[in-house]
């Protein structure tokens, strides 16, 4: 199996390298297309797709901690909720930090920088640490302190950025600038996609088919991306005949992919991003962008905990979004991504 290159809109390829992180016309890395093997194993995680994430070229046994796999619970006629937030760190994060870390290891790093909002962090903390790679992570004032105690306990240093979640990417980019850091970034770096697309290939194994409607929370959209890569790469084999309707789902008050200009805190602080690197790709991917109020975020939370699901405000985004749909071809999926432990 062969470890794919990095690719650039302007037309350059780079080699995988611990210092690579952007083109050098300075574009976004992505990665080319995949042809499918599917050829699911026995593995009790995503790994059970080991063939089809990174072109099949990491070393993941020894870092896994089962990341994937998780449930599928139809919480109505219709509408699936997958419970990403029983993921090994609390957050459907784990799937893209694994293989960024796995990544990394591969690259020879011996240390990694990441910046977060939280989830991210704490699961790029925890597989720096089964790797034994150091690892600092730059996290905005205002980060849930749970969520920080769950970094530190891993073994990261916890760099706290004040001003913006865009400050806080610049301070970790001008820490990796100074070199010899790998960059773990879950917003730069495709490979974190290659971790996420498998919660496409779960959903349709576990419904049998593909789902008519995707409803995702959207952020700086790596769950987004990674999905509408896996739904692509099952369409291209003829595993599932159609795509799925992708809808992204922003809090009202930061909602930069549905035009919104002006951007006020949320208590959704996972998907707070005023101004997501990959909006255009992003926008390609989904077929529709919704808003949901902090009022129907609240709201839909306190749902979900007497129905026995008990996530943090973002984690209750999409849910908010699908429940209230009437109109979406069925079956219907949302992840609930993020646990309530952490808020």
């Amino acid at each position: 199996m062969t470890l794919p290159n990095y690719t650039c809109a302007c037309g350059l390829s780079h080699e995988v390298v611990a210092s690579r992180w952007r083109c050098d016309c300075g574009g976004l890395l992505e990665l080319p297309e995949h042809e499918l093997v599917w050829k699911p194993g026995g593995e009790g995680s995503m790994w059970r797709y080991a063939a089809d994430i990174a072109g099949g070229a990491l070393d993941w046994a020894a870092l896994s901690l089962g990341e994937g796999r998780t449930p599928l619970v139809e919480e109505r006629p219709g509408l699936f909720l997958k419970l990403e937030y029983v993921a090994p760190t609390g957050s459907f994060k784990d799937r893209g930090a694994v293989v960024l870390v796995a990544l990394a290891r591969l690259a020879g790093a011996d240390r990694l920088v990441a910046d977060s909002s939280g989830n991210a962090g704490t699961a790029v903390a925890a597989y720096a640490a089964r790797a034994g790679i150091e690892a600092e992570i730059f996290v905005p004032a205002g980060t849930s302190e749970k969520k920080l105690t769950q970094v530190r306990g891993h073994g990261a240093q916890v760099t706290v950025v004040p001003g913006t979640r865009e400050d806080t990417a610049a301070a970790a980019i001008e820490r990796v600038e100074e070199g010899g850091a790998f960059y773990a970034s879950h917003v730069y770096n495709p490979f974190f996609h290659e971790g996420t697309k498998t919660y496409a290939y779960e959903l349709v194994e576990q419904l049998g088919r593909a789902p008519g409607t995707v409803v995702l929370p959207a952020g700086n959209g790596t769950l987004v991306l990674g999905a509408h890569r896996g739904f692509a790469e099952l369409r291209a084999a003829g595993v599932i005949d159609r795509m799925p309707r992708v809808v992204a789902v922003q809090a009202e008050r930061c909602a930069p992919l549905a035009g919104r200009t002006d951007f006020l805190p949320t208590v959704a602080e996972g998907i707070a991003i005023a101004d997501p690197a990959r909006r255009e790709g992003i926008l390609r991917a989904v077929d529709e962008v919704v808003t949901v109020t902090e009022a129907e975020i609240g709201a839909a939370r306190a749902e979900l905990a007497r129905r026995g699901l008990w996530v943090e405000p973002t984690g209750a985004v999409a849910y908010a979004a699908a429940a209230r749909a009437r109109h979406y071809e069925g079956p219907v999926a949302a992840p609930l991504c993020g646990s309530g432990l952490k808020h």
